[in-house]
């Protein structure tokens, strides 16, 4: 089979044309914080600045940077801590996007309206730019698996990213959901970045009883009682509680920093869980090799096929 044309493939580094910024309430914290993102040079990563403490310090997403995966992703170094990273890492994720500044002067990333949407909005508006440094992507060779309990993550080898997720709740509203994501940067942006996060009542209740989910309301969050969704526009998809799930996880599995290609099946999985994976693929240097291409040419389809994240000004809202 002929090799992939260059200007097909998205092999490239990529940044934000200029920087941009925007003001939300932390989910936990409850407080307003301003958040700017910038353009990064070539290999830099994601990289979080607090700039409300003294020396504005900082630290790289990255496995071995993770503190915290309690209710949502914290990463920290040095007394820079950041919490609640995981819905603006999938919109970086969705988009391509491999390096970039993100200054904030608070402790958690602004929920917005609970999705990625805004932050995928915000990224388009600043503009995405291709730098000339290629990629590095992270090709599954021998499956891994981590488990716990009836929650399990497997990755096989595959020719493409793919990712199967089944939930299961003890609910009437939700049951037993899958889906089935073979990415791309269009179908991210269309089909899960508006997928908000969810709760159920009595547990936002306990969780305000001990001082988190203090920005938590209708507004950033679906909310769902013992029968029903309190949410007067009810939901944005049917099966809008998966399809937030393969955000969280597109957010979590892009911490590695380099996209994967292979196949995915998650049960009822949640942030512990996807970052005890990355730790196994980190340690597992066996059953992965890293692949850098130089050219688009070298992209051969009956290998495999890489993410395809969309020419930047082709991913469409």
């Amino acid at each position: 089979m002929p090799a992939v044309k260059e200007d097909e493939v998205d092999f490239r580094q990529r940044t934000l044309k200029e920087s941009i910024g925007c003001s939300g309430i932390g989910l936990h914290c409850g407080e307003k914080i301003e958040i700017r993102l910038r353009p990064a040079p070539p290999d830099t990563g994601i990289r979080f600045v607090r700039t409300d403490l003294e020396g504005r310090p900082s630290v790289k997403v990255a496995v071995e940077n993770i503190l915290d995966t309690n209710l949502a992703t914290t990463v920290g170094l040095d007394g820079c801590r950041v919490s609640t990273i995981e819905h603006l890492m999938a919109s970086f994720f969705g988009l391509g996007i491999d390096n970039a500044i993100v200054e904030l002067d608070g402790p958690e990333v602004p929920i917005m309206d609970g999705s990625a949407a805004p932050y995928v909005f915000l990224l388009r508006s600043a503009g995405i730019k291709e730098q000339d440094e290629p990629k590095c992507f992270t090709l599954i060779k021998k499956s891994l698996s981590v488990c716990d309990g009836d929650r399990s993550i497997r990755v096989y080898p595959s020719k493409e990213l793919k990712i199967t997720y089944i939930i299961d709740f003890e609910h009437p509203l939700i049951r037993n959901q899958r889906y089935e994501l073979v990415f791309s940067g269009r179908d991210f942006v269309r089909e899960i970045s508006k997928a908000r996060t969810f709760g159920f009542l009595r547990d936002v209740k306990i969780l305000k009883e001990n001082g988190l989910a203090k920005g938590g309301s209708l507004d950033n969050a679906v909310v769902i009682d013992d029968f029903r969704i309190l949410n007067e526009d009810g939901l944005r998809y049917r099966d809008e509680f998966v399809r937030h799930k393969i955000l969280d996880f597109l957010g979590d599995i892009s911490v590695l920093g380099s996209p994967v290609i292979g196949h995915f099946v998650v049960k009822k999985s949640g942030h512990f869980l996807n970052h005890l994976m990355l730790k196994t693929i980190a340690t597992s240097t066996r059953n992965w090799k890293t692949v850098v291409f130089s050219r688009g040419d070298e992209i051969t389809p009956s290998r495999f096929r890489i993410p395809a994240l969309g020419r930047p000004e082709t991913v469409s809202v």
